[in-house]
């Protein structure tokens, strides 16, 4: 890529910043968990620098900067080759604030911008209930209206964040006397709210990130409604738009890649580097072409994203794409490990903050996101329908003790 003075005087006042702050920074991930104090330190020092939120409006807590695709490009570069933190990074903002900038009133987009990018007000996303699988539309939690409060009550499941989290945004059903894909409304209301009651669901990674929401005569005011009472499922579309980009986000996986890379070029028990043997080198380049395919990728929607273009089948590539390569970068990864990579004891919220388990959980955290949220195999089969060829998955040799 070919850049302009103005884009090599960014990319040489970026690496001069992370020389400069290095210390300051939290460690890469987190986003399974509240921020502490130094994230959200980190986030606001970012923010400052338009290093994060860099084309949001200021009068919504943001940059404010015209949108530049290469910025973008050079920002969260020069976040990667560093390896450290680009900033917070959850349902909330990657999300919810997208969403409110696309179909939210002036009101919301004041209200709810500025602390979710800051890592102040942690959101979740309540979609997904038991027996309705992927068919979002089905949704069975309902919200009538008594004096000017949406009276909510029903169950979600799989919501993530829930037991941190301070708000969500909720699709209900309002009009049950239409259409099940035109019944429904985006409701956005306090986790603090009497008569939600919030219960862990505990995965194969010894950790409860997933949870059961209840909702028993739960009242929120009318005006916290996004669009209009049964526009629910275009507005749930326009995040899901959105959601796709954050499971298959191109920087988180060129971390990985860093971070791996890393790890090859120290020397093993022999002396060696791993880096230095051409069947490891062989997976490792097979998966940076990958990640420089999902990150141009993500480039191209991002311009399109700003020229008004409607991407597409481009989205559901990015979530079926990146859920699979972040998956096969966590078993590289442990396979570079050793027989550390095979050792894993689950130890709750702690664990993320331990490098020595942190790929584990990804490891098994990235089998949940194949699996879960309209899985990858219904993203694979809507882009098969509509005759868009995607590269034959390879065959992974299964390592030892691993089956």
């Amino acid at each position: 890529m070919t850049l302009t003075p103005k884009h090599r005087a960014l990319r040489e006042e970026v690496d001069a910043f992370i020389a400069a702050h290095r210390g300051a920074a939290p460690r890469p991930g987190g986003g399974r968990k509240r921020p502490d104090r130094k994230a959200l330190d980190w986030q606001a020092l970012l923010l400052e620098h338009g290093y994060f939120a860099r084309t949001i409006p200021r009068e919504y807590g943001g940059f404010g900067a015209p949108h530049d695709v290469i910025e973008l490009a050079i920002i969260a570069d020069a976040f990667s080759r560093a390896g450290i933190s680009p900033g917070i990074h959850n349902q909330g903002i990657s999300m919810l604030v997208p969403t409110l900038l696309e179909v939210g009133t002036e009101e919301q987009k004041r209200r709810w911008i500025g602390p979710t990018i800051r890592g102040e007000t942690i959101w979740c996303q309540g979609y997904s209930e038991p027996g309705s699988g992927s068919d979002l539309a089905a949704a069975q939690t309902r919200a009538v209206v008594e004096d000017g409060h949406f009276v909510i009550n029903g169950q979600k499941i799989w919501t993530s964040s829930a037991h941190f989290a301070d708000m969500m945004f909720l699709l209900c059903r309002t009009e049950p006397d239409k259409s099940k894909h035109a019944g429904l409304s985006y409701l956005l209301l306090p986790m603090s709210a009497p008569g939600i009651e919030v219960r862990p669901l505990r995965t194969m990674t010894g950790r409860a990130e997933f949870n059961e929401t209840f909702f028993t005569d739960v009242r929120v005011p009318v005006d916290q409604i996004v669009m209009g009472r049964g526009d629910g499922w275009h507005v749930a579309n326009v995040t899901l738009k959105y959601e796709r980009m954050l499971l298959g986000d191109p920087n988180k996986l060129q971390q990985r890649l860093e971070a791996i890379r890393r790890m090859m070029e120290q020397p093993g028990a022999d002396g060696a580097r791993l880096l230095d043997r051409a069947e490891w080198r062989d997976r490792l380049l097979r998966l940076q072409g990958e990640v420089i395919a999902a990150r141009n990728h993500n480039m191209r929607l991002l311009t399109e994203t700003a020229e008004g273009v409607d991407s597409g089948l481009g989205r559901f590539i990015v979530k079926y794409h990146g859920t699979m390569l972040a998956h096969r970068l966590a078993s590289l990864a442990l396979d570079v490990m050793g027989s550390t990579g095979l050792l894993y004891e689950p130890q709750g919220e702690v664990a993320e903050d331990d490098p020595a388990t942190t790929w584990q959980i990804d490891y098994m955290y990235d089998i949940g996101l194949i699996i879960g949220g309209g899985s990858s195999n219904i993203q694979k089969n809507i882009i098969g329908e509509r005759g868009l060829g995607l590269p034959r998955e390879p065959k992974a040799a299964v390592p030892a003790g691993r089956n």
